[in-house]
């Protein structure tokens, strides 16, 4: 029976308060048919005005993530305009109101230890250094080798209520790629 194989996945994700999941292929068009159903449940749940804009604007950033650096990809890594690439998200409410943002996707290895660099410093940093990061990014040139600005991280930072969650799952299978978590309680 279907329900007897695929019904615990549902009330799972009811039971963890659930409210956007998916797993997949990432593209532009995708990304913004999400954000758009993102943004209409959110409104409709009667999540604030505040809350809202952080969890869209870090679920853009999130997602934007995986289509730019995920490892997993249908089209060729030096395509710059149409990627398609594989990775997942999740937003579920917590217990206390507040939410979490998840996403995962499989990065090169060289890529995994520029992250843990990058994102322990970021973890160290007040709220008013993140915010100075920010301003400082936004004056400055597109760092070599970035595909948006390098304010991914930082918006993400910034809105969080609390410093970013990440950690690097070795693949299983003999040279297969990291697999990226990012955690963002908003």
């Amino acid at each position: 029976m279907i329900a007897d194989k695929y019904g615990s996945f549902f009330h799972l994700a009811r039971q963890h308060q659930v409210i956007f999941y998916y797993v997949g292929y990432f593209s532009q068009h995708i990304v913004a048919a999400m954000a758009d159903a993102v943004k209409l449940q959110l409104e409709v749940a009667g999540v604030a005005a505040p809350t809202r804009r952080k969890l869209f604007s870090s679920f853009v950033e999130m997602a934007q993530n995986i289509i730019h650096y995920s490892a997993d990809a249908l089209t060729p890594p030096s395509q710059q305009d149409g990627e398609l690439r594989h990775g997942s998200v999740c937003i579920r409410r917590e217990d206390d109101g507040s939410f979490s943002l998840l996403c995962a996707n499989p990065i090169e290895r060289v890529v995994a230890e520029e992250l843990r660099i990058k994102l322990s410093a970021l973890r160290s940093m007040t709220l008013e250094e993140i915010k100075q990061a920010y301003r400082q990014t936004l004056r400055e040139e597109t760092p070599e080798g970035s595909k948006g600005a390098g304010m991914g991280f930082l918006t993400v930072a910034r809105d969080a209520r609390e410093p970013l969650e990440f950690d690097f799952d070795a693949d299983d299978e003999a040279g297969g790629s990291p697999v990226f978590y990012l955690k963002a309680a908003i």
